[in-house]
C-alpha cells in the first residue's frame, strides 16, 4: 500500500515560474549552472546549485555553499517571489516534448514507505552524495527538487488525471530548452489518495538521492528528540508519480579515459574473441543484446557471438551487465565503475557526439548502447536487485523550483 499526501506548496508567483523553474541540480555542473542562471537573479539554481555565487575557490560540500542556499531562498520568499498555499493539495505536472506527453501526479510520499520498500529501488546510492542532499534539506528546510517515480498503469488513476488536467492550470510555459511544463491544482484529492493505497508498489526512477537524504532528514530530527505521529512534513519527500509507459529512457553512455595499455590493435583482437565487430555508420545501437564502440574516429557495432551467454536473472541480462562482464573488466580492467576514475557516465540526447569530441580530443574508447525499457527497470526493482550504475537517463527532465514542499 502506497501512501500519498497533499501538501502545502511554495511556489512561484504568478508571471514568475519560467524565470524560476530550473534544470535539476544534478543535471549541470557549477560552470554550466552558473551560465544557465546568468542575468536571472530569479534561477532556482541559486538555491539548488548555490555555489555559483560563491568564489570558484570554494568546493561544493563546504558549509558557505549550504549556508548560500539558505540564503537565497529565504530571499525569493521575502522578496514574494515564491508564495505559500493556504491549505495543502495535489496537482498534476505534464511534460510536453517532440510531440511526447507524461503527466503525473506531485505529491508527498511517506519515508515509511522508502525505508520499508513500498518505494522501490534500482540503484544503489553514495554516501557523500546523500549527506549533501541531507545537508541542503536541513539548510533550507525543504524538498527543493521532487524524485521522479512511476507506477503500473491504474485506469482509475488515468481517469481522474485526464479529467482534472482539461482544466485551466496553474502554469504553462515552455523552457528555453523547448519543453513545455504545465501544472495544475486539484481540487477534491482524497479520490486519488485513496486508488494510491491500492497501488501495490511505487518505483524510484530518478533521485535515488533525494529519496534518500528524505529518508534522513527524518532520522535526524528524530535523533534531535522530535516525535513522529504520521502528521509531521519532515516524515515524506516530493514526488512526482508517472504511470510506467508514459516515461522515456534514454541511454547512459561510457567514456573510457584510457585502453589500459592496449593499443587499438589489440583492443580489437581482444574484443573480437567474445564479439563479432563490424563498422556501423550510426552511433547509436538499433536493437537491445548490441552495443557500439568508437575509437579511431569510427564506430563499430558488437555483437556476442553465438555460444557466448548474455547471462539470466533481471540484472545479469542486461547489456549494460554483459558489457562489464565481457569488456570493461577482462578487457579495460575496470572492476568497480562507481569508484573507477578512468571511466565517465555520458547521458543525454546528444550524448554520442559527446562521446566523439571525448575521444577525438582526449583519447580512450566510448561505448553506446540501446536504450533500458521500463519493464527492465520494474523487473529489477521488484527482484529487490539493483542496475549497474547509470543505467538510465530520464527524459523531459523536472523543473525544480516550480512545487516545493517545506518542512
Amino acid at each position: 500500500m502506497a501512501v500519498t499526501r497533499e501538501f502545502r506548496a511554495l511556489r512561484p508567483a504568478k508571471g514568475k515560474a519560467k524565470d524560476i523553474a530550473s534544470v535539476p541540480y544534478d543535471v549541470v555542473d557549477t560552470n554550466e549552472a552558473r551560465k544557465l542562471a546568468q542575468n536571472n537573479p530569479f534561477s532556482f539554481l541559486h538555491v539548488v546549485r548555490p555555489e555559483i555565487d560563491l568564489p570558484d575557490s570554494v568546493d561544493i560540500y563546504d558549509d558557505s555553499v549550504y549556508e548560500k542556499a539558505a540564503e537565497n531562498f529565504d530571499r525569493f520568499i521575502q522578496n514574494g517571489n515564491l508564495i505559500q498555499e493556504d491549505s495543502p493539495s495535489l496537482y498534476l505536472y505534464k511534460l510536453t516534448m517532440h510531440g511526447h506527453e507524461q503527466t503525473g501526479v506531485v505529491c508527498c510520499c511517506a519515508v515509511e514507505d522508502y525505508d520499508n520498500d513500498v518505494i522501490k529501488k534500482h540503484e544503489h546510492t553514495r554516501k557523500e552524495k546523500e549527506d549533501d542532499r541531507l545537508r541542503h534539506m536541513l539548510a533550507i528546510s525543504a524538498h527543493a527538487g521532487p524524485v521522479l517515480m512511476t507506477y503500473r498503469r491504474d485506469d482509475r488513476i488515468s481517469g481522474i488525471v485526464k479529467r482534472e488536467s482539461k482544466k485551466p492550470p496553474l502554469y504553462d510555459f515552455t523552457a528555453d530548452d523547448g519543453v513545455r511544463h504545465t501544472v495544475w491544482r486539484m481540487g477534491e484529492a482524497g479520490e486519488l489518495i485513496e486508488l494510491f493505497t491500492r497501488v501495490p508498489a511505487l518505483y524510484i526512477a530518478d533521485g535515488h538521492h533525494r529519496a534518500a537524504g528524505g529518508s534522513r532528514v527524518k532520522q535526524k530530527m528524530i535523533e534531535r528528540g522530535l516525535v513522529f505521529t504520521g502528521e509531521e512534513e519532515w516524515g515524506y519527500f516530493l514526488a512526482v508519480l508517472f504511470p510506467a509507459e508514459e516515461l522515456v529512457i534514454l541511454p547512459y553512455n561510457r567514456w573510457i579515459r584510457d585502453t589500459s595499455g592496449l593499443s587499438e590493435h589489440d583492443l580489437f583482437d581482444t574484443v573480437k574473441e567474445k564479439f563479432e565487430v563490424e563498422a556501423v555508420k550510426d552511433p547509436q545501437p538499433k536493437r537491445k543484446g548490441t552495443f557500439n564502440m568508437y575509437t579511431g574516429g569510427r564506430w563499430y557495432g558488437l555483437t556476442l557471438k553465438p555460444g557466448v551467454k548474455r547471462g539470466a536473472g533481471a540484472v545479469q541480462k542486461l547489456d549494460l551487465s554483459v558489457f562489464q562482464r565481457e569488456i570493461l573488466e577482462p578487457v579495460l580492467g575496470i572492476k568497480d565503475q562507481r569508484k573507477d576514475k578512468r571511466i565517465d557516465f555520458v547521458g543525454g540526447p546528444d550524448s554520442t557526439r559527446k562521446l566523439e569530441r571525448l575521444v577525438d580530443a582526449e583519447g580512450g574508447v566510448a561505448f553506446s548502447f540501446f536504450p533500458v525499457s521500463t519493464e527492465e527497470l520494474l523487473a529489477v526493482s521488484d527482484a529487490g536487485l539493483v542496475m549497474p550504475p547509470k543505467s538510465t537517463w530520464f527524459v523531459p527532465k523536472l523543473r525544480s523550483g516550480l512545487l516545493i514542499h517545506r518542512f
